[in-house]
């Protein structure tokens, strides 16, 4: 009765996968159907709306219905016009890695349990820790995302600032954790999930999209005046909003004459290190005592990729201060090979295998280039948008992200605009023609562009941005009539929308 589980073991079973895959990839390449879909959550419900499946079926049936029901109406990244969030049409050698990696099934969090992929695990980190400029003693380890990384590096400062906290918890300790406004939302997770309470955070004002040193500096001095333990602070490389940069060295030089953990989420912006022409943006992440990077971002890997680097590894084996010895065996006075002790996760996919293949297939250069690539796209987008009188740039890119707004012949208020640019990325996306994202800028809703496929072309940007100007001009002349209408008219409410915000999205 087992037989059908040996029969797709075989090269015949997978080649109706890799074929399915190979197709979506070639449909994606020439920028023709749909980027997304215009179903609702409920209508695809409707289509997988059947009993759990009691018999098997032919294998065959299973690749056609992948192909008849998920494929169409997913997002599709690869598409030349998916501009929305940071996740990346991904390299193909990773996404045929990995197969490899669900077949071997090693769990990474034991050496024992998977003796190559943890070599291999830290191997890549060393490579990172290098270009970071970390020293010999440096490590980490990958996470499920940048998420994770940063609650790991913040654990890590808990367990430099309150050696007791794993015992004894944080009562009786009066703590702040410093970060800028455009800060990831990561922040206060980790803050809240480690019970240190989000009141503690201190968030410090921004220039130009990026934390105000002057203001670190005052907030820091005005912190020890009132006796608080400053727990951490973090800065940002590649804000998700706008991409932005924080001044990590002059960030760094501040935490270090305060004696005071760095915490740099690094998730976007880590991949510039690969780049002769963008590292500069991270002068100074060497002073940084844990890093949070993305590789699934901008070095294009398959979801998930990131990592957790530290100055110090003994910090993060420190901060995961628990014993099994059923699992972590540790020989000598080594670091240990088990990635488990230094890691949330004891169930660990090997992701960095695929990170290994993606280096060992296009080398460190070409995926340098590709970062560059993507944030040359950035910038003529920029330089498109500040070409047309409806478009009005919020900044200029710092990497691959730019926000944006339509702002018509500007006849109506910034509430109407508000409405309208949210309406604009609902009505675009819908339309199948590309696929943006939104975001609030000084309580400003505004579009927002991540050039993330460097298969996307000045026609693409060209095309996007066409599609939303022709689309924002028929949702101005409804605002418009709306607002001329008679008060009578004008007073009848709008019926409130079911379910979440959909202002309440992430980025």
């Amino acid at each position: 009765m087992f037989d059908d589980l040996e029969d797709d073991m075989s090269a015949q079973a997978a080649d109706a996968f890799v074929r399915l895959v190979a197709g979506y990839f070639a449909s994606t390449q020439t920028g023709d159907g749909p980027v997304s879909t215009p179903l609702t959550a409920a209508e695809l419900a409707r289509r997988f709306d059947e009993p759990m499946p009691r018999g098997r079926r032919p294998l065959a049936e299973v690749v056609a219905s992948l192909e008849r029901d998920v494929l169409p109406d997913s997002n599709h990244l690869c598409h030349p016009r998916s501009l929305g969030h940071e996740v990346s049409a991904p390299l193909p050698a990773a996404v045929w890695t990995d197969a490899l990696i669900s077949a071997l099934n090693q769990s990474g969090a034991v050496w024992e349990m998977s003796p190559v992929g943890t070599v291999i695990e830290r191997r890549v980190i060393r490579w990172m820790c290098d270009l970071v400029g970390f020293g010999e003693e440096a490590g980490g380890a990958f996470t499920s995302g940048g998420t994770e990384a940063t609650f790991g590096g913040l654990l890590a400062a808990r367990a430099i600032a309150l050696p007791d906290a794993w015992t004894r918890g944080t009562a009786g300790h009066r703590i702040a954790i410093v970060c800028g406004e455009h800060a990831h939302y990561s922040v206060e997770r980790a803050v809240g999930q480690l019970g240190l309470g989000t009141e503690n955070i201190v968030v410090v004002p921004s220039r130009a999209l990026a934390m105000r040193v002057d203001a670190l500096e005052q907030t820091l001095g005005r912190l020890k005046e009132e006796c608080r333990t400053v727990m951490a602070v973090v800065a940002t490389a590649g804000t998700t909003a706008t991409g932005a940069f924080d001044d990590l060295d002059a960030i760094g030089n501040l935490c270090e004459q305060a004696g005071v953990w760095l915490h740099v989420d690094a998730a976007h912006g880590g991949s510039a290190l690969l780049s002769p022409t963008h590292r500069w943006r991270l002068d100074g992440i060497a002073r940084a005592q844990s890093i949070a990077w993305d590789p699934h971002k901008m070095m294009l890997l398959p979801l998930t990729a990131s990592m957790l680097l530290v100055a110090d590894e003994r910090t993060l084996d420190a901060a995961y201060n628990q014993r099994a010895p059923y699992l972590f065996h540790r020989n000598g006075d080594g670091p240990s090979w088990d990635q488990g002790v230094r890691t949330f996760q004891c169930s660990r996919r090997l992701d960095a295998v695929k990170v290994w293949v993606a280096l060992q297939r296009y080398g460190a250069d070409q995926l340098a280039a590709v970062y560059d690539h993507l944030c040359a796209t950035a910038q003529t987008l920029h330089g498109l948008v500040s070409e047309r009188t409806e478009f009005e740039a919020q900044h200029e890119p710092q990497s691959s992200i730019l926000c944006f707004r339509y702002v018509g012949g500007r006849t109506i208020g910034d509430v109407c605009l508000d409405e309208l640019n949210q309406t604009l990325r609902e009505r675009f996306n819908r339309s199948g023609e590309g696929w943006i994202t939104v975001t609030s800028l000084g309580a400003r809703r505004v579009l927002r562009v991540t050039v993330i496929n460097p298969r996307t072309t000045t026609a693409d940007l060209e095309r996007v941005l066409e599609g939303l100007a022709r689309l924002g001009r028929e949702i101005e002349a409804e605002i418009t009539a709306r607002e001329n209408a008679s008060p009578r008219e004008a007073a009848e409410p709008e019926p409130e929308p079911e379910g979440p915000d959909p202002w309440d999205e992430p980025l």
